[in-house]
């Protein structure tokens, strides 16, 4: 299977991630909340890893490790922020802005990976971008 059915399924995923998120996170500290989801997709990904025969985590290069560690960094923070923005604001309205990450990784990737903006990319971005914001300014 090649990277699209991948990342469409990630998107289904990600857009049922946030319809339950915003459902649990009724009632509670998002902290909490964020906390509980974390252990969950912890155990769950350690298991999958298990079940799918992953070995080698002794090979793995320290600058590997460094990356690994950081975007775990960043996923934390972002889930911190995404479960705070729930708590506040409408599903609808919070998800798309968080899409904007979309946008960030289009720029990111220009400047720290080397990745070209073609003009259909940048359009496309333009257009994730005002989606967003009309949505979210509803």
């Amino acid at each position: 299977m090649t990277w699209l059915p991948w990342a469409l399924l990630s998107a289904a995923f990600a857009a049922l991630t946030a319809v339950l998120a915003k459902l649990g996170v009724q009632g509670i500290d998002p902290n909490l909340a964020t906390a509980i989801r974390t252990t969950v997709v912890v155990l769950f990904t350690w298991l999958v890893a298990a079940m799918t025969g992953a070995r080698g985590i002794a090979a793995i290069p320290g600058r590997s490790w460094a990356w690994l560690l950081l975007s775990g960094i960043a996923t934390g923070l972002s889930w911190l922020c995404y479960f705070h923005a729930l708590r506040l604001g409408p599903a609808s309205r919070v998800a798309p802005i968080d899409k904007l990450s979309v946008v960030l990784v289009i720029v990111f990737a220009a400047f720290f990976l080397g990745e070209r903006i073609t003009p259909v990319k940048a359009a496309g971005a333009l257009l994730i971008a005002a989606g967003a914001i009309a949505i979210a300014v509803e």
